[in-house]
Order: structure tokens, then C-alpha cells, then sequence
């Protein structure tokens, strides 16, 4: 039976309903995938499982599980992660405790499919147990590069463990292809975040004013940094920097957005924390969750966004922000005129900022098109998986050399 056999006429019999299993472990993730899995917890033909672990879970990070709550999502499983550290041999002591149990949830849930976003250590474990279990996987945002990190080689390995994937550009499609995948199974949707985008009524600047607790006095900068997994030094050395550099805009306003659970995470939070508290003046915050909307919203209304996070390579571009990308951890993902790219010196993140605040260089990238999408993404994937059958037989891999590839 080909995987992309319709399901029999008699499929909205709801005894028929294809169970899909969306696994999160963060709040960026989440966000990208809530619009999706609103549409599966309303369809017709799916009922939506959701199994919760990671950051989510973690008092240190926000406990970003009382946002999924809140937005009236039934927790189906919850696993546990001991954030005791960020050492490697933490990240890799986390990672095969979610495999635990995260096997253990799809046991008891049996799910006709698992569906998995991106490129962490838990969303790897998350792949390897379906693996064994025998379920099938679609997985969302393969074919990227983020060569600064480790993802690079978690993204690549959860595309070899999927049976259906689901690109942002077609470039990223092309590289699923180059692993061998079988390009029937391989789909350019676009990127989730441009459905968030189009689907999320911003706050407007006072509401965010309010709700931040602060005024927010132009330029402002909305700034979120993440560790280097792969260097530890180079990490420390960036993120001082960027420091330094902000101390140079005495009148800018600075929301510091909390870091990710990575490996060198606490260099990260412990240098930021420290320039927060060596500026003492109401126009800088520090929030370890600001949720999906009002995260959205900030950007919306930032001058510029810097640090290294995805959101200045994908969020920024789509809402026409200019964004300045610091050092390798992003290396390797498309780029757009809007995102200046500099090393970790603070000569080249200062100039890279005074550029981002360019009348000439904000008005130059209004009219540059995204790469990726125009905002009906998650619809695509509900297409898509309407028209697919979930048999024995889509477990099934064939290697397909780039030569055979059409």
C-alpha cells in the first residue's frame, strides 16, 4: 500500500481516528507548533495526543507547561528531566532519560504517528524511541544547518529516522533529498512560524509596555543569546561582547529574553544576569518566558533583534525587523538582507547595530520577500496527512541516491 494511499471513504467514522502524537520540549518549539496542533485537536480525522517534557517541566526555566494549560491543551504524558546540569555528560544523561520515557508515554498511548519539530537532544530521544517502537514519524524542519552546534548532526539523524518530512524552503527539501529520503514523502510547507506570524494578534506597544513593567524608550533591542554547544569559550567570549557592545546605547531599552537548557547555558544566563544588574535604570528587563504571544509581539515592536537564536533568521525577516546574528550557531541557514551576520568582536557587533538602526538600510529590506511561507503552513500539513495511510508498509525505507532522486 503506498503511503499516500487516501484513507478509505468511511474515515470520519470517529473509531476510525488516526491518533497523532505532537511531543514538545520547549517553549519556542511549542509556540511553532501550537496553530498545528490546534488544527489536529479540531479535526475530523485525527485525535491529537501530547506528550510534554524538557524546559517545559522546569521551574528554572519558566515552566512553560502551565502555557500549554492555559491554552486548553489535555496533557496526555509529562516526562521529567533532571536539569542538574549543563555539562555534555548531563545533555547526554537528559537525553537517554527521555528516551525512557518518552518510549514508556508511546507505549501506553500507541499512536498511529508521532510528530516531531526540529533539532534538540530530547526531540532526538523522542525519534529513536518511535524508532523502536515502530511507529511512524513526520518530522518538521529538516534539512537545515546550524553548524555551530550539535543539532547539525541531531537534525540530520531524526530525518533518517522519519517517514514523512516537512521542509521550510526548498533548498531545505533538497537537502533531505541528498540524505536519501524518498522525495513522495518529502514536502516544502514553508515555515511554521510564518503560520504563528499570520495567526497571533499582537500586543500593542503599551499592552507590552504593561505587561514587561517597563517603558519602553526607543531604540529598542529585543535580545536573546543561546550557548555554543560545541565551545564553551566561545561562548563566554561572545556573550561578554555582546554585553560590552549594549553598554554603548545608554538610552536604548533592552528585553533579555531567557536562554535554552544547552550545553553552557549557565555562562550564558550567569554573564547576562550580571550586565542586567550592572545597569541600574528601568529601560532593560530580563524575562526567562515571555510566552509565544508576547515574544511575537516583542519583535514586532523591536528596533532590532540580536543575539543567535532562530528567531532572528526566520521571526525577524517575515515581520520586516532587522536582526543582527552573532558568531556560528545559526552558520549555515538562509538568509535574507535584513540579517547582518558578525563574529563575536564587539567592533563588529557595534557596527552591525548602528547599521540595523540605518533609516536607509531599515527602509532598503520593507519590500524582501520570505523564504519561507505565506503563512498557510500547518493547513499543508493537515493536507497532507488527510491524504496518507499510516500502514505497516510506511515503515518501509528506501535509500534513494541523489542520482535517482527526480
Amino acid at each position: 500500500m503506498n503511503l499516500f494511499q487516501p484513507f478509505l471513504q468511511t474515515h470520519h467514522d470517529p473509531f476510525l481516528k488516526k491518533k497523532i502524537c505532537v511531543v514538545t520540549g520547549t517553549r519556542a518549539e511549542y509556540g511553532l507548533l501550537s496553530n498545528l496542533m490546534s488544527l489536529l485537536r479540531n479535526s475530523p480525522d485525527f485525535t491529537l495526543q501530547l506528550i510534554v517534557t524538557g524546559t517545559h517541566l522546569s521551574q528554572k526555566h519558566g515552566m512553560t507547561v502551565n502555557e500549554i494549560v492555559a491554552d486548553g491543551y489535555k496533557i496526555d504524558e509529562q516526562v521529567f528531566l533532571p536539569f542538574s546540569g549543563d555539562t555534555p555528560l548531563n545533555t547526554a544523561l537528559m537525553a537517554a532519560q527521555a528516551l525512557d520515557g518518552i518510549a514508556h508515554a508511546y507505549s501506553r498511548l500507541a499512536p498511529d504517528l508521532v510528530i516531531l519539530l526540529g533539532d534538540r537532544y530530547e526531540i532526538a530521544s523522542a525519534a529513536f524511541a518511535a524508532l523502536y517502537l515502530q511507529i511512524p514519524i513526520a518530522h518538521i524542519h529538516g534539512g537545515e544547518r546550524s553548524e555551530g552546534v550539535i543539532d547539525e548532526a541531531i537534525r540530520h539523524s531524526i530525518t533518517k529516522t522519519a517517514n514523512l518530512h516537512f521542509t521550510a524552503t526548498e533548498l531545505y527539501r533538497n537537502r533531505v533529498l541528498q540524505l536519501g529520503e524518498d522525495p513522495k514523502r518529502v514536502f516544502n510547507v514553508g515555515a511554521l512560524a510564518a503560520t504563528s506570524i499570520q495567526n497571533t494578534a499582537f500586543l500593542s506597544r503599551h499592552e507590552l509596555e504593561t505587561m514587561l513593567g517597563i517603558e519602553m524608550q526607543a531604540p529598542l533591542f529585543a535580545i536573546t543569546y543561546h550557548p555554543i554547544s560545541l565551545s564553551y569559550e566561545d561562548t563566554k567570549q561572545e556573550i561578554t561582547a555582546l554585553c560590552e557592545a549594549l553598554k554603548q546605547f545608554p538610552q536604548a531599552t533592552f528585553v533579555i529574553t531567557g536562554t535554552n537548557a544547552d550545553t553552557g547555558a549557565s555562562v550564558v544566563r550567569e554573564i547576562l544576569e550580571e550586565f542586567v544588574q550592572s545597569i541600574p535604570r528601568k529601560q532593560i528587563v530580563m524575562c526567562e518566558n515571555l510566552g509565544h504571544k508576547n515574544y511575537l509581539s516583542l519583535v514586532s515592536h523591536a528596533d532590532v533583534v540580536i543575539g543567535n537564536s532562530s528567531s532572528g533568521i526566520i521571526e525577524a525577516p517575515i515581520l520586516k525587523i532587522p536582526s543582527i546574528n552573532i558568531g556560528d550557531r545559526q552558520r549555515g541557514r538562509m538568509r535574507t538582507p535584513s540579517i547582518l551576520d558578525c563574529s563575536g568582536d564587539i567592533t563588529e557587533i557595534l557596527a552591525a547595530i548602528q547599521l540595523a538602526l540605518n533609516h536607509q538600510f531599515r527602509q532598503s529590506i520593507k519590500n524582501t520577500p520570505s523564504p519561507y511561507g505565506n503563512g498557510n503552513t500547518a493547513q499543508k500539513i493537515i493536507n497532507i496527512l488527510q491524504q496518507t495511510d499510516w500502514s505497516s508498509n510506511s515503515l518501509k525505507k528506501t535509500f534513494f541516491d541523489i542520482t535517482s532522486v527526480t
